[in-house]
């Protein structure tokens, strides 16, 4: 009986797994990979080796937390299966009509519920969780409104990505040792920018890793008949892989979502806040989705870029003058050697007329998501320990 239950939920986290690595690769590897940096195959293979380090080391504070934290016994093998399959269930809902599911949060939503329906709930621990997600938001939308309005424009003047064609490096066979060299038409800043571009997207799929590898690898790991930490992290890491070399060829072509309208510099910009904030709370045992802080980085990017014409003071009184407040603004380069407008005077008529930098209705979805989301994961738990109370 414990053989066919651990072989159930070994299926449960290498479906739910599977998904997680083909949406998760194209936010990591999306926006590089639509720029030329490196081939979608080369990708899947960085994204694979960083979720597991991800997973490996900072995602363990936050299996403690789903396998023992959210409820005040130890989380069964049952109940973690079943708690799998909410998962799964949640993840196939958002394949099907398209909506985004938060993994991170059905999780905790799932195992919350449990918690409610066997009196076992940690309120504090719940609510700390809980606190976080209703911070993150906040965090990543004002880290990104400083960004857009005093560090994008500067840098943007300054750097710019490329990709020059033939390859990057070459061997130099020249003496008596081959070594590495500059490719035929690759210049040094180039090569800088490539290696920042990598190092980047990496961070990303580390991050991603810390906060997703516990979503498949925690409701194994507890009871009678689990399996061992590592081994649940290594078949998760390997399910994640497989969806990243899979269905995340199709993501990363769509440039994962909200940052295919974007340029690259901004999208690093973007994944460098999301990461951090998804790591920070990963290594504080918070679970949280890296989606959440991706999308509120995008917004407070572009209201920081359309909040330049006018000064703080303007902005606070709502006193803007002549200046015009647009937001998309960061969709347009301000192109090479052109100065942007100081803080307080208008910008450019190119700038401030460019395409929207999100989508106000997507935006919603998202954060409305990330209320219902949890909240039916919660009640659907809930109901079935109920009826089920066995299976806990």
């Amino acid at each position: 009986m414990v053989e066919t239950l651990l072989a159930a939920g070994v299926v449960a986290s290498v479906f739910v797994g599977f998904n997680i690595g083909g949406s998760s690769t194209g936010i990591a590897w999306g926006p590089p990979v639509g720029a030329g940096v490196l081939k979608k195959t080369t990708a899947a293979g960085l994204m694979t080796v960083f979720v597991f380090l991800g997973g490996w080391t900072v995602g363990r504070n936050v299996m403690d937390t789903l396998s023992g934290g959210i409820i005040t016994t130890e989380l069964s093998l049952s109940a973690g299966v079943a708690v799998l399959f909410f998962i799964g269930f949640g993840i196939l809902i958002a394949n099907i009509f398209g909506v985004p599911v938060p993994t991170s949060m059905t999780t905790v939503g799932a195992i919350a519920g449990l918690g409610l329906a066997t009196d076992t709930l940690n309120y504090a621990t719940i609510t700390r969780i809980v606190s976080w997600w209703i911070v993150t938001p906040i965090i990543g939308f004002w880290v990104g409104v400083v960004i857009g309005r005093y560090v994008y424009p500067a840098v943007n003047r300054r750097v710019r990505i490329e990709k020059s064609p033939g390859p990057l490096l070459r061997l130099d066979r020249g003496g008596g040792v081959p070594r590495p060299a500059l490719g035929p038409n690759t210049t040094r800043s180039e090569l800088i920018s490539t290696v920042v571009v990598l190092v980047i997207g990496c961070y990303m799929a580390f991050s991603a890793g810390a906060s997703n590898v516990p979503n498949a690898a925690a409701p194994l790991v507890s009871g009678v008949g689990g399996l061992p930490d590592n081994t649940a992290i290594g078949l998760a890491t390997l399910a994640i892989g497989f969806g990243g070399f899979t269905i995340a060829r199709r993501t990363m072509e769509s440039v994962g979502g909200e940052l295919s309208d974007i340029p690259l510099l901004a999208a690093l910009f973007v994944m460098t806040t999301a990461s951090t904030i998804t790591t920070v709370l990963s290594a504080l045992g918070v679970p949280i989705s890296l989606v959440m802080g991706t999308v509120m980085t995008i917004v407070g990017i572009g209201w920081g870029r359309a909040t330049r014409p006018v000064t703080v003071r303007q902005a606070v009184t709502r006193d803007t003058g002549d200046n015009e407040l647009v937001t998309g603004a960061i969709t347009v380069s301000e192109g090479e050697g052109r100065q942007s407008a100081p803080i307080g005077e208008a910008e450019p008529e190119a700038v401030l007329n460019a395409g929207d930098l999100f989508n106000p209705r997507a935006v919603l979805k998202y954060v409305s998501m990330w209320i219902v989301g949890p909240s039916v994961s919660t009640g659907l738990a809930y109901a079935f320990f109920v009826l089920l109370p066995g299976v806990a």
